[in-house]
């Protein structure tokens, strides 16, 4: 059967890894789960990810970050959804806990944090949040 949500899936892998007190997850490569990577390592909420060849598909290593024991990631969930896309402009874009989190949004200019994105001043497609 297909996977109606990629990202969903690599979202509640990283979540079950950190809930299990893991290094590293493996997730199947995708362009779109790279580019989300990248701005949780660039954010600080993962330690890094590598393209893993080992197997017979592309697969993504996710290295967990943890902070004195406890996961760096306190939150993690998808906000636009298949059944339900969420679109906000730049100065509607919401905000995680005062400031504290983030919000990742995919935009023409590429997958960017919600802080990122006010500072080019895009919008688009509201895709997770972190805290």
């Amino acid at each position: 059967m297909a996977m109606t949500d990629p990202l969903g899936d690599m979202l509640t892998r990283i979540r079950n890894g950190q809930q299990a007190k893991k290094d590293s997850v493996l997730s199947p490569a995708s362009r779109l789960r790279a580019n989300v990577l990248s701005v949780l390592e660039r954010e600080g909420y993962i330690r890094g990810y590598a393209e893993d060849e080992s197997g017979k598909h592309k697969a993504l290593r996710i290295e967990l970050k943890y902070f004195e024991g406890e996961p760096a990631i306190k939150h993690l969930a998808r906000v636009s959804k298949p059944g339900r896309r969420v679109y906000s402009g730049s100065k509607e874009l919401p905000s995680v806990r005062g400031g504290l989190g983030i919000t990742i949004v995919s935009t023409p200019r590429g997958v960017l944090s919600d802080a990122e994105a006010r500072n080019e001043n895009v919008g688009g497609e509201v895709l997770a949040e972190v805290f």
